[in-house]
């Protein structure tokens, strides 16, 4: 029996890091929205033989243990107390090193496929699992924005009005060649505090937005963007370039190295000039919406 998933990339339209937890960890408060726009994920059980096979299509990454969909799909056979043969392929669309989710949204693209292969209905055992796999890995689990807190185990719904208002919203995503280490960012971000979000500030914001008085645009903030640009100033100077030109908003995604712009999607042909003359024809761009399977409907999962 086999299974296809969609596994989509993510922004953080909001991530508001503020502080350092006592378990190493970091708080943050972000609000987060998948794309129409990710992967391609293949899951087959066997009968023949046991164990786990991984194949990775369209890019240079490691089929091994290693691999988070790989460990996914350990991880979820342990805890159901499963057997069998798996055999996993991942058509890659996402870049790696983005702050787009690829990584996560596979892995428990993975989880989910597993969950309709085995026919095991377990939500709260699903986010543990998402939740040991990764900070960014739960938010994949339900396909809409929500808002993360904690380290990102937390997550909070959306109302329909705050989803709708987000749905269907064009997006284009553009990223230099080059990625960006989260575990450098993080650490980068650690070294200085003052970069660190003020709590209050954040929820009053949010809240704002949530009572209809703060426009969904004046959430667009990222704690990464000063710790990055020092350190790859071209994408701060892209940015500035892309919102003086283009009159889009801009903002970082994750630690990067990918941003996201909003406006009117016929400037997007534009920022695709920009990036390619200041990035060259090696930068990354991609036109696409938020989407909200919730909402729209979007089937997952086919067999």
């Amino acid at each position: 029996m086999s299974i296809e998933l969609f596994c989509p990339a993510k922004i953080n339209w909001l991530l508001a890091i503020t502080g350092k937890r006592k378990d190493c960890y970091h708080e943050m408060v972000s609000l987060v929205a998948p794309l129409a726009y990710g992967d391609r994920l293949r899951l087959n059980r066997g009968t023949d033989k046991m164990g786990i096979s991984l194949k990775i299509l369209g890019a240079e990454l490691t089929d091994g243990p290693n691999n988070l969909a790989w460990r996914a799909t350990e991880l979820f056979l342990k805890r159901f107390g499963l057997e069998g043969s798996i055999d996993i392929e991942i058509e890659k669309f996402i870049p790696i090193g983005a702050g787009l989710g690829g990584g996560s949204s596979d892995a428990v693209g993975a989880l989910k496929g597993l969950a309709a292969l085995f026919k095991v209905d377990d939500e709260i055992a699903l986010l543990e699992l998402a939740a040991e796999l990764g900070s960014d890995c739960p938010l994949f689990l339900k396909g809409e924005p929500v808002l993360m807190r904690g380290r990102g185990e937390k997550l909070e719904p959306l109302d329909e009005d705050e989803r709708r208002i987000l749905d269907g919203t064009p997006i284009a995503l553009f990223k230099p060649a080059f990625g960006i280490s989260t575990l450098w960012a993080f650490k980068a971000l650690a070294a200085d505090i003052s970069q660190y979000a003020n709590p209050s500030a954040v929820e009053r914001s949010l809240d704002g937005w949530r009572d209809g008085k703060l426009p969904l645009s004046d959430l667009m903030q990222n704690s990464f963007e000063s710790v990055v640009g020092q350190k790859y100033p071209s994408i701060p100077l892209v940015m500035d370039r892309i919102r003086r030109e283009t009159g889009c908003q801009c903002s970082l995604s994750g630690s990067g190295s990918a941003c996201f712009a909003i406006g009117q999607a016929d400037s997007f042909g534009q920022i695709r000039e920009i990036t390619r003359e200041c990035w060259g024809e090696s930068a990354f761009f991609q036109e696409t919406t938020i989407s909200d399977i919730g909402l729209t409907e979007t089937p997952g999962i086919s067999s």
